[in-house]
């Protein structure tokens, strides 16, 4: 045993792995197996619920991040392929009607700059920034949604 006392997080893990090398099913727990274990941890009923209930809403949210995650990637390369399409055909244009690409290929430069500062925008490790990126597509997903509701209202009015 390497020490006497452990940190909460210490315990977390610990305790953590021992329960997913006893758990049957692949890791299934039942809701009342999950009562027995609080109860034999000696916590209560009522911190057990509220533990629960920040658990559900904590997958809410990891859940709203993966399909953020999931909208900036998509984002990106639908502007990746309409940037390869659109350049293309200005390159092509310009060097079938002047038989040089020098414009096109500016634009096709300036283009490319912008694109690649979305890039390092969508993939970039900054918390702070990821998180008002977050809230401001949250809130648009809301607003929409409720211009959605009211609408459908407005239209079927039960």
């Amino acid at each position: 045993m390497p020490e006497e006392s452990y940190s909460q997080d210490d315990v977390q893990q610990i305790l953590q792995l021992a329960i997913a090398r006893q758990s049957p099913d692949g890791g299934e727990f039942s809701r009342p197996q999950l009562l027995e274990m609080a109860s034999e941890l000696g916590i209560s009923p009522d911190n057990l619920q509220i533990a629960e209930q920040q658990w559900v809403s904590r997958q809410g949210e990891f859940k709203e991040r993966q399909l953020f995650d999931d909208y900036r990637r998509r984002s990106l390369k639908q502007n990746f392929i309409r940037y390869i399409i659109v350049n293309s055909f200005l390159i092509l244009l310009n060097l079938v009607i002047f038989k040089s690409a020098d414009l096109s290929l500016s634009i096709a430069l300036l283009w490319g700059l912008g694109l690649a500062l979305k890039t390092w925008q969508t993939y970039e490790t900054n918390e702070e920034k990821y998180q008002q990126a977050f809230q401001k597509w949250r809130l648009r997903k809301q607003i929409g949604q409720s211009i959605t509701t009211a609408v459908d209202k407005l239209i079927n009015p039960r």
